[in-house]
């Protein structure tokens, strides 16, 4: 570190001190910031781990359910064609320490016969009802992993800023500030020292 860019000046010295004490502040802050975020995030992962493991029985449970409804009525691909697309999702978000962690808002519905039960049969119904499971899950799991990312992202910017400001900017202000402020002292001793030498200049000049 070099401290060159800077006149060793009271003003200098006034200013780098501010400098540092905002960016000792500033890493404070960014420091909590990073603590709460990760707070936040490992109570998310213990929601993503459960949730997982719910979806992956939940898919277990429906392809099983679709199988035997596939041998009871052989491919049920068209029938299921008549349950039509639900597009009932919307995505809000919520802050968490300026990160924006989505929501999303759907509301699950009753269970309604689409298709027509002439042509199925109760294993049919049994695996819909076991999909709209998976559906739920899936909507949820998207949820909760998308803010886990999120999280995550956001926490390693707050530590790569926290680390920048702790390794370099700090220690990068308290170097020049103590260049400047020995060097303002070393001033100061000199001008004593000159102000000594002529006061006693003046006092031999006088004796004489």
């Amino acid at each position: 570190m070099t401290s060159q860019q800077y006149v060793p000046t009271k003003g200098n010295l006034m200013a780098l001190k501010k400098s540092n004490a905002l960016a000792k502040m500033g890493y404070d802050l960014m420091d909590r910031k990073r603590i709460i975020l990760i707070h936040e995030m490992m109570q998310i992962i213990k929601n993503v781990r459960t949730l997982r493991d719910e979806l992956s029985s939940a898919y277990h449970q429906a392809y099983l359910a679709l199988q035997e409804a596939n041998i009871t009525l052989g491919v049920v691909g068209e029938i299921a064609k008549a349950i039509p697309i639900d597009y009932g999702l919307q995505i809000t978000y919520r802050s968490v320490m300026g990160v924006d962690i989505p929501k999303v808002i759907y509301q699950s519905q009753e269970v309604r016969i689409t298709y027509g039960i002439g042509s199925t049969n109760t294993k049919f119904d049994y695996a819909f009802t076991k999909f709209q499971k998976v559906r739920d899950l899936t909507i949820l799991l998207a949820e909760t992993e998308n803010s886990a990312y999120r999280l995550a992202n956001a926490i390693r910017k707050s530590q790569k800023q926290a680390n920048a400001l702790k390794t370099i900017v700090i220690p990068e202000f308290e170097f020049n500030i103590k260049y400047i402020s020995d060097a303002l002292e070393e001033r100061d001793r000199e001008e004593f020292s000159r102000k000594k030498v002529i006061k006693g200049n003046l006092i031999n000049k006088d004796i004489e």
